[in-house]
């Protein structure tokens, strides 16, 4: 009786370790579409549905195996063994050398998918000798699931922020592996001879493979990484958030954000000043400033140009970025040092939580610099309801700016933003740049002060001289060029079709999505 018990345990560890392994490799397989293809909410959707989907094909199928079921539950093991383990290798190294990367993803999803539906069927019956129906059946789907819970948390707090991309798969892989192992020695006397030993071979070879893997992954990661840019790759680490990138050519670099270029140092003045030195002229004494985002310092760089600010609090999500904005070489010369500034404090938080955590703090200019709103969660971020806690943490003549896309890329999306930003209370004017690097984008500026018309405050930019501030590139005449657009119907975009965002109806995503992006 003991031992009839300690095979059902044996065969409930084994589907609890792939509960686990599974999940994961489908939360691997979201997370490298979200980074090579975007759209977040539309990548995990459809990869966990396609998941479930096969799942339910491949427990339909299992009914075809009627003998053997030891044996094949074996080879079902060591398949999403090697599977799994080498979804990231495969899917970096399709990405280096063609454009059909996106299909293999999907169908690395329905493959894990298909496989788990096949094994947990045969389990159940396998499990039929030392266990009721009932019994059975519900211990091995609660395992099942208890394995996703874990496996769940697991990606969260340790295989994506700490092993990351490259080494998560292959802990899932030597899972499935021991899974195998344990079964094997577990219940060999159940096989023939000739079956042990092509069984044992098969083992070997695996575990072979999984060693080299491991050995070789990081190298060919690295390569296919490099693939990605067209210039030498000098830092890339996956975050909890995000994969940072910075990348080098003679003496310039490239900063980018799941593969979106966020600056060139060439050229990141143009992004920049205009960001800063704008709206701290308008303000007649800045003092207390906030940045949304940011954490790459060049935002704080130019507002500690001006003397009266005594106070600035950074609150950029990602903890990996604003460290690698103080500590990391390339960046502190880029920033000038300005991430160690005694008037800076950082808060690694949510942007939208921390506004609305926040009691105390009010301030006399916001300035957001978020990444683009491509998908729902960035979007939330450009929602009335958020620029609506913006309002409220501005003093009476405050101020805020927003980086708001490309006027022309995403026309749609900017003047989107524009409007959202008008329905939370604001008086704007927006506002446009040739960057080199990045091509033609836009901000918008905002004021509370509801004294002043958008012509007036127009005027108002319209005639700063910078002459109080040391600028590289922005100047009076710049500010003529910045904030005219020429004609409004240039995309014939109606901007009566142009609803606000908000996050109940999250359209400014989808109107940044559907821009002109073949113009770029």
């Amino acid at each position: 009786m003991e031992h009839l018990k300690n095979n059902s345990f044996i065969l409930k560890l084994a589907i609890f370790a792939t509960g686990f392994a599974g999940i994961v490799a489908e939360y691997v397989l979201s997370t490298l579409a979200t980074y090579f293809i975007g759209n977040s909410v539309f990548q995990w959707t459809m990869i966990v549905s396609l998941m479930l989907f096969c799942m339910g094909l491949g427990s339909r199928l299992s009914k075809l195996f009627k003998t053997n079921l030891i044996r094949n539950f074996l080879l079902l093991e060591l398949s999403l063994s090697l599977i799994v383990a080498f979804s990231s290798v495969l899917v970096y190294t399709l990405a280096a050398i063609s454009s059909n990367y996106d299909i293999v993803i999907y169908f690395l999803s329905m493959l894990v998918g298909l496989l788990i539906g096949l094994e947990i069927p045969l389990v159940v019956r396998i499990n039929e000798e030392y266990e009721d129906l009932q019994t059975n059946i519900s211990s091995i789907l609660e395992k099942d699931y208890y394995g996703s819970l874990l496996g769940g948390v697991f990606f969260a707090f340790i295989g994506l922020p700490i092993l990351g991309l490259t080494y998560t798969p292959f802990i899932l892989g030597l899972i499935n592996f021991f899974v195998a192992c344990m079964v094997f020695y577990r219940f060999r006397g159940k096989m023939f001879k000739k079956q042990l030993n092509s069984m044992l071979a098969m083992i070997t070879v695996v575990l072979i493979t999984l060693t080299a893997g491991i050995s070789f992954t990081d190298s060919i990661i690295t390569w296919g990484e490099q693939k990605k840019y067209k210039d030498k790759v000098i830092y890339a680490a996956q975050s909890k958030y995000q994969k940072i990138v910075l990348t080098e050519w003679k003496n310039e670099h490239w900063l980018y954000l799941n593969g979106n270029l966020q600056f060139c140092s060439i050229d990141e003045k143009m992004y920049h000043e205009p960001l800063v030195h704008p709206i701290m002229q308008v303000h007649p004494h800045p003092q207390k400033v906030l940045i949304l985002g940011g954490g790459d310092g060049c935002a704080v760089r130019e507002l500690l140009k001006y003397p009266s600010v005594d106070k600035i609090d950074m609150v950029d999500l990602d903890p990996n970025m604003t460290s690698l904005g103080k500590e990391h070489a390339v960046l502190i010369n880029i920033n000038e040092g300005s991430m160690s500034s005694d008037k800076l404090t950082i808060y690694n938080k949510d942007a939208y939580i921390h506004l609305e955590q926040d009691n105390e703090s009010f301030y006399d200019i916001i300035i957001i610099d978020l990444p683009d709103p491509r998908s729902v969660e960035l979007g939330r971020l450009y929602s009335h309801e958020f620029y609506s806690l913006c309002y409220r943490k501005l003093r009476s003549n405050g101020l805020i700016i927003t980086q708001s896309g490309s006027p022309y890329y995403a026309t749609k999306a900017f003047q989107c933003i524009n409007l959202t930003l008008q329905s939370a209370g604001f008086t704007t004017v927006p506002m446009h740049n040739q960057v080199l690097s990045m091509g033609e984008w836009g901000w918008i500026i905002g004021t509370k002060d509801k004294t002043l018309s958008k012509e007036r405050f127009k005027d108002r930019l319209r005639n700063i001289d910078f002459s109080s501030v040391e600028t590289k590139w922005i100047h009076k005449e710049a500010m003529l060029l910045l904030t005219s657009f020429g004609k409004k119907d240039f995309f014939n975009t109606n901007i009566n079709e142009i609803e606000i965002n908000k996050i109940q109806n999250p359209v400014l995503y989808q109107y940044y999505l559907d821009g002109n992006w073949d113009l770029y």
